[in-house]
Order: C-alpha cells, then sequence, then structure tokens
C-alpha cells in the first residue's frame, strides 16, 4: 500500500493550544507540524484539552512532544487499539498502519489530553473550478444569499451548482444557520472552519462532508442550536466533519429516514448537549465516530415534541464515546403517551469503545442504558463486542421500565428480547447494575449475557456481575 499524508494548515483566527507539539511523516520524509486545537471538555468543570487531525493511508509516524511537564507514564487509549509506541522525558512516538481516533493521556491526566484523529483519504472531493461548485471563501456569509446562490442559475446555460464549497478558512454565517436545500452537497474542506450551524428540513438527498468543522463555541447567540438538524428528511449523509461546542445536540435527527452519519467527531461541554440523539426515526447508519459530550454521546427516543412515531433500524458501529455527562449509550425515554406509546426496535451496537462515563445523580446511571418511559416498548436490541474501560461514576448497564418524573407523565410499557454479546469491562464495578421491571404488567423479559466478562471473570450469574434483579425481571440468562 502507498504511504499517503495530507495534512491541513490552520486559518487565521483559529484558538490553539500549547500543551503539545505534534509532528507527522510518512516514514523517511520530513516531518510535517500541526497546528493543535483547542477542544473544551466535561460540563462538570469545563477545561481546555487538545485536538490534532489529518488524512493517511499506508503507515504515518507520530511524534508527540508534551511542552509542560516531563513523561513519567503515558497511554494510548482506547486501549483496545493496542498501540505500541515509546516515551522519554517528554516526547511520545508511535506509528499508524490504519486510520485511528486516539486519546494520548499524560500522567493519568484525562482532561489535559491530546486527542488525534487520522482520518482516511477522502475520495471524489469536490473541485473548486467545477462549474457545478459554489466556492464560499472566508468571510462572513449571510445564508440567505448562500441558499440564493444555491438555488438560482449562477452558471452559463442556465445550471445551477450542486455543491456548497466552503474553501480553508474561517466562515461566519451571519445569520448563523444555513439551510441546504435537497439534492446539495455542503463540503467543508480540510482548514475551513464554519461558525454556524446547518439545517436540513423536508429535504432530500443531501451531502455534509469534509475534513473542517463546525464551531459552535463562546457564541451566546447560539445558545438553542445544533450543529446539525436533520428535519423531516430522507437519504441525508453526513462524513469526516467535526462540531466543537454546540450549545445542545452535535447531530439532532426528528421524523427521518436513512441517515448515513460516518467519520463524525465531536466535544460539548453544556447541558443537553448530547451527541447525536433521535427523535421518532428509522434506518439510521452510525459508523466510525468519536463523541466526547456532556450529556449522552447516542439516545434513541420516539415522540418528541414535533415527531410523532416509532423508532427501528439502528445501526451504530466502529465507534468511540466518552460521557462525561450521562451515558454512553442510550434508549428509550420519550413516547407518545397521549396515545398508545411507542415502538424502539432492532438496533444494534457493535464493536464500541466506551472510555468514559461519569454521571453524579443515580437515576441517570448505565453506560449503556434503556429507560423505557412513555409508554414505550423497547425490544431487540444487541450490544455486540463492546469494551468498556474503567469510568469515575455510574454503573455498567441500566434496564428498567421506569416513570422518571422529569420527563414522563407516565411509565413505560416493557423491554424485551436484549442481548449483551462479548461485552467486557475492566472496573471497579461498585455499583450495582440494575434490570427492574415497573410492574407485574410492565416487565422486563428476556435478557441474555453471552460472555460477559468483567475484569476478565466470566460472569455466570446476576450475583457474580453485582446486578441486581427485580420480581418483574423474568428471562434473565448467562451463558459462555
Amino acid at each position: 500500500m502507498t504511504n499517503r499524508l495530507i495534512v491541513y494548515e490552520a486559518p487565521k483566527g483559529a484558538i490553539g493550544r500549547n500543551d503539545f507539539s505534534v509532528s507527522v511523516r510518512t516514514p523517511g520524509q520530513e516531518w510535517q507540524q500541526l497546528f493543535v486545537y483547542e477542544v473544551k471538555v466535561d460540563m462538570h468543570n469545563v477545561r481546555s484539552a487538545s485536538m490534532v487531525y489529518f488524512d493517511m493511508e499506508g503507515t504515518v509516524e507520530v511524534q508527540v512532544t508534551v511542552l509542560n511537564q516531563e513523561v513519567d507514564q503515558a497511554v494510548i487509549r482506547p486501549l483496545s487499539s493496542q498501540i505500541p509506541f515509546s516515551s522519554d522525558e517528554n516526547r511520545v512516538a508511535f506509528s499508524l498502519d490504519r486510520p485511528s481516533k486516539l486519546s494520548i493521556e499524560i500522567n493519568g491526566d484525562r482532561f489535559s489530553n491530546l486527542h488525534l484523529f487520522a482520518n482516511p483519504i477522502e475520495e471524489n472531493v469536490p473541485q473548486q473550478d467545477d462549474p457545478k461548485v459554489l466556492v464560499l471563501k472566508p468571510a462572513i456569509h449571510r445564508t440567505e444569499d448562500i441558499y440564493r446562490l444555491a438555488a438560482t442559475p449562477v452558471m452559463p446555460g442556465g445550471k445551477t451548482p450542486e455543491v456548497i464549497y466552503f474553501a480553508p478558512g474561517m466562515h461566519y454565517l451571519e445569520e448563523t444557520i444555513l439551510r441546504i436545500p435537497s439534492n446539495t452537497t455542503v463540503y467543508i474542506a480540510g482548514g475551513a472552519i464554519v461558525v454556524g450551524s446547518l439545517v436540513c428540513e423536508h429535504v432530500e438527498n443531501v451531502q455534509i462532508r469534509g475534513r473542517g468543522f463546525l464551531y459552535l463555541s463562546d457564541f451566546h447567540r447560539f445558545s438553542a442550536f445544533r450543529g446539525i438538524r436533520i428535519l423531516f428528511s430522507t437519504h441525508i449523509s453526513i462524513e469526516g466533519i467535526m462540531t466543537l461546542d454546540p450549545p445542545h445536540y452535535s447531530i439532532y435527527i426528528g421524523k427521518s429516514e436513512h441517515i448515513c452519519i460516518r467519520n463524525f467527531k465531536s466535544f460539548s461541554t453544556r447541558g443537553w448537549s448530547d451527541g447525536i440523539d433521535m427523535m421518532d426515526s428509522s434506518n439510521i447508519e452510525i459508523d466510525d465516530v468519536f463523541l466526547r459530550t456532556s450529556d449522552d454521546c447516542i439516545a434513541f427516543y420516539g415522540t418528541r415534541w414535533d415527531y410523532h412515531g416509532d423508532a427501528r433500524n439502528l445501526t451504530v458501529r466502529n465507534s468511540i464515546f466518552w460521557a462525561d455527562v450521562a451515558h454512553a449509550l442510550m434508549i428509550g425515554t420519550h413516547g407518545d403517551h397521549h396515545q398508545d406509546g411507542d415502538t424502539i426496535e432492532n438496533v444494534l451496537f457493535e464493536n464500541i469503545d466506551i472510555l468514559e462515563h461519569h454521571e453524579p445523580q443515580v437515576n441517570y446511571w448505565g453506560a449503556m442504558a434503556i429507560n423505557a418511559g412513555d409508554k414505550n416498548t423497547v425490544r431487540n436490541v444487541t450490544y455486540d463486542n463492546i469494551r468498556v474501560e474503567e469510568f469515575e461514576l455510574g454503573q455498567l448497564f441500566d434496564l428498567r421500565v421506569v416513570w422518571n418524573k422529569d420527563y414522563n407523565p407516565v411509565a413505560g410499557n416493557r423491554i424485551e428480547n436484549i442481548t449483551f454479546r462479548n461485552v467486557s469491562y475492566n472496573g471497579k464495578n461498585a455499583n450495582s447494575n440494575r434490570i427492574y421491571g415497573y410492574d407485574k404488567e410492565r416487565a422486563v423479559e428476556g435478557v441474555q449475557f453471552i460472555n460477559l466478562r468483567i475484569n476478565g471473570q466470566l460472569i455466570m450469574s446476576p450475583e457474580q456481575g453485582n446486578i441486581e434483579l427485580n420480581e418483574h425481571a423474568k428471562g434473565v440468562s448467562f451463558c459462555e
């Protein structure tokens, strides 16, 4: 395989950090220094961490110099990546043979760490000189002007642009929101920062892609905004970009179908700043994402607000989740309590690393949680090949039919047919894991643990795994 490396210059005005100096190269070539961006983390105590990114193929060598302390101890997470490294007084060096999303942590510090995103090389990149492409150069852009240019003929022959291209640089959306029309690609190039939010509403066939990012930190006028909203839409894809500190969800999906999210990264620090939340939507594929959020990383719901109905066929795979607050994986809180509730079904979580779960409120514990409220039924959920590292505060899983009086006018209906296969957890397991039905009619039924391991030990009973069952939990089984 050919060794390839693409690095991106940071635009003027980008906010950087000076905790680390990071250089990369293909073997035998010159070192190239990366710009180290500031990313904010952890709502409980907002702090600044570091982030770098580049694109690669083949083999790339990485050299990290720690600028403010000596290296007594270093770790590269997720631990499952098993990346060998060397370290000396103030340097950590390693090689990558595949795209990766990593946290480099020095002397046990998980908050002033370095996030490194090695993306795959992009394919079929829009070209700025293509007559179908509208290039938006660094400037303040009124979103109504962008929409007008994208939706009216601007080229010879009466053709319209098919791609809105944010070139490298800073882009300020004066109206804060860009509403994307159908059959459009929004391309945010590497080295581009868009200060604002993107909306897909009542549209189809939209791509949002690139290597740049949306920046919503430190702007009070964005207080009610999400990074990307997908509402009443179909066939929408998001690939390769990043959001930094959205006030609410990084990606918010309502009443939509056939959504594909791939190689997406996000950081957040504010209340209700979940990663990817979905209401009343189906046929959702989330693949190869990294979410470090100050509320649920992933949440699947039924009815909420203007979005009414069931949710099904939901897949999350090959991803890394870091919940500085609340759950990594959450299902079930909201539904149609005015009618007969909703069904959330056919959910797969596969090949996932959970790096953190920290929640001081007992009612919101659970790195993996199903809390069926609002008359909801949650069924046919599989957790397959999930690796949970030691976390600060919470519990491994929480399966409950609940009446959460903060959010639910009524209790949920039931939880059934849940499978945990090849789940491993290395940590204290001090807080009991819960499997609770609400009452005789609103039960949890059919929970299967296949090769559940806690600190390397095969768990074959509730007592062995510190798992509490109430009288309304039925059909809980363990096997190798």
